[in-house]
Formats: structure tokens, C-alpha cells, sequence
């Protein structure tokens, strides 16, 4: 079955190792194969992972436009054991994502990252409101 994509006037998208950049209408693909396929706003650029999930994105990215996949495995792990480290209540999220990871569905564990970032900004969130807490506490005594 075919996938469908439509791309907005400008959209650039990833197929395979090319960068397709749309012209100025929207315009619609029909793509058969098993290329990966990623649209530009669900890449995420080296710069952009500024935080430990956001660089599991990263690695899960490149091990998806990566023809040799393997080759990134080891900055995966390297990630996970960090993160899994510092947050083991992100172990059900990591698990998720192996899981796809070892069942070679690439496209579906990058999903499964983005709840992971989800998360993980929860817990930044999370930790600020509680410290602002103790800090007006404080104050106030």
C-alpha cells in the first residue's frame, strides 16, 4: 500500500538520503517502498536536542535514515543508561520504545520518543513549580 503524502507550499521532507523541497503549491506523493520517510517537522536537528529525551530522538532519527542503523546503537544505549539513571519512572517509555527498536519499526519508536519528550518536560515542569514553591516558602518565613 502506498503512503500519501501531502506537502504544504515549501515543505521539505526527507526520502531516504534526499532532502525533497516542495515549490510554492501544495502538492501530493504517492511513495511505494520501504524508504524512510521523515517530514521536516519531525526532524529534529543536532542543535534542537537540548535535553536527554530530545537526544534519544536524535539517535533514534539517525538509526532511521541510516542505512546501517547499528552504527548508532551505541549512542542510543549510551543515552538510555544516562536517562534511566537520572529518571528510572521513564523506564515504561524506553521499554516502548525498544520494543519497536528491536521489531524494526523505526518510524513507530520515533513516535514513541515524542511521549517520551512529553514526559520528560512534565518532570522539568514538574521540579520548577516545586522549587518556586520552596523559594516563596522561604520568603515568606
Amino acid at each position: 500500500m502506498a503512503l500519501k503524502l501531502v506537502l504544504k507550499p515549501n515543505e521539505r521532507v526527507i526520502i531516504g538520503d534526499c532532502i525533497v523541497t516542495n515549490d510554492d503549491q501544495r502538492t501530493a506523493l504517492s511513495i511505494d517502498g520501504t524508504i524512510p520517510i521523515l517530514r521536516e517537522k519531525d526532524v529534529m536537528a543536532a542543535n534542537k536536542a537540548d535535553s536527554p529525551a530530545k537526544r534519544i530522538y536524535l539517535a533514534i532519527q539517525m538509526m532511521y535514515l541510516s542505512r546501517r542503523p547499528q552504527d548508532h546503537h551505541v549512542f542510543y544505549f549510551r543515552l538510555v543508561r544516562e536517562i534511566l539513571s537520572a529518571a528510572p519512572s521513564m523506564r515504561p517509555y524506553i521499554e516502548r520504545i525498544n520494543n519497536r527498536i528491536l521489531t524494526g519499526e523505526m518510524y513507530k519508536a520515533l513516535r514513541e520518543t515524542r511521549k517520551l519528550v512529553a514526559y520528560e518536560r512534565e518532570l522539568l515542569d514538574h521540579a520548577i513549580r516545586q522549587r518556586s514553591l520552596r523559594e516563596n516558602r522561604q520568603r515568606s518565613i
